[in-house]
């Protein structure tokens, strides 16, 4: 995401050529590629031309139903993408060459390296763990679990290990801190509704044996269905930010009482909410921050893409709005 307003500027819209809705859009390391993914059961490979303009270099049937998210994987691992379905499964798809059609179009192909079906339900989402921890694979599901795979190398993916954390409630999404300094940190959503209220769990990733998930911090309750959640990049603060996608846009602050995010002192966090930020006016599906966690971008039902950007008081509120292929700046 860019960091000046002025940086932004709807080029182009782009034809995806699926047949169905496009549930999730996921660009590469260094944000000349693009993975979509659809429930037309279909995965497409978009990569940025020396013409400026995104061309289809790879399309297959990833999964015999709803495809809810795909994501890339760090380049240190090579051209690695994870996806998630309806299906109850996850798979892990390695690029491994150009191959040509009849008409002797050359198109990239992907195989597929894993295909985990260890959820009883849909799974709602899945992320790679920052690079910096290695080959780690997170993903939550509607069964009411959270699970985390270890992948020693992507040439011996067989010889993974998962560990699984029940909920209690409907998984619906997640997130990883991708802080290099403190404790792998995950933030889950629910879409179960009680009483109005839904909630947002902290988990620690225990990197010694045994390994597994442990609750961090007493979970957050935001109201309405928390559709996605998203870390900020640390950026060197003495506290972490979590962007929250519910009936608003949430806004906590997770910092521990000396302001210290040491590794060794894990227990002492406490999340604080700093904004709540209501113009959409409508279920929030989508956060997303840029590169320095300064800006929040969401999306919802009112079909607007808002960005939001605190003033030098700390107070959030919105700078600009996409619509209609338009930016509308508020400033």
């Amino acid at each position: 995401m860019a960091n000046s307003l002025s940086e932004f500027n709807i080029v182009r819209q782009i034809k995806t050529e699926h047949a169905d809705l496009v549930h999730d859009i996921s660009y590469s390391y260094n944000g000349r590629r693009m993975a979509t993914c659809s429930s037309d059961q279909t995965v497409k490979i978009w990569d940025l031309g020396e013409d400026n303009e995104w061309h289809m270099t790879a399309s297959w049937q990833a999964h015999p139903s709803n495809i809810w998210r795909v994501v890339w994987g760090h380049p240190e691992f090579g051209h690695v993408i994870a996806t998630c379905s309806f299906d109850k499964s996850i798979a892990i798809w390695e690029e491994i060459g150009l191959v040509k059609r009849d008409s002797g179009q050359p198109i990239n192909t992907w195989q597929k390296k894993l295909s985990l079906a260890e959820c009883k339900a849909s799974v709602t989402d899945v992320k790679f763990a920052p690079h910096h921890l290695g080959l780690i694979l997170g993903f939550c599901s509607a069964d009411c679990c959270v699970y985390v795979c270890e992948l020693p190398d992507i040439s011996e993916i067989n010889l993974y290990r998962s560990y699984k954390y029940d909920t209690k409630v409907s998984c619906s999404c997640l997130s990883w801190n991708p802080s290099r300094t403190s404790p792998p940190l995950v933030a889950v959503g629910s879409d179960s509704v009680t009483a109005g209220i839904s909630k947002v769990f902290i988990y620690k990733f225990i990197q010694e044996e045994p390994k597994g998930l442990k609750e961090f911090i007493n979970p957050i309750s935001v109201p309405g269905p928390v559709r996605d959640v998203a870390f900020a990049p640390h950026m060197g603060r003495s506290y972490f930010q979590l962007a929250i996608a519910a009936r608003n846009v949430h806004i906590y602050k997770l910092y521990t009482k000396d302001d210290s995010l040491n590794k060794n002192q894990t227990d002492s966090f406490i999340a604080q909410e700093v904004a709540t930020l209501e113009k959409h006016k409508s279920q929030v599906w989508r956060v997303e921050w840029n590169i320095t966690g300064t800006v929040l971008a969401s999306s919802g039902d009112d079909g607007q893409v808002r960005l939001w950007k605190a003033n030098y008081s700390g107070k959030w509120d919105s700078c600009a709005t996409i619509k209609d292929s338009e930016v509308v700046s508020n400033e």
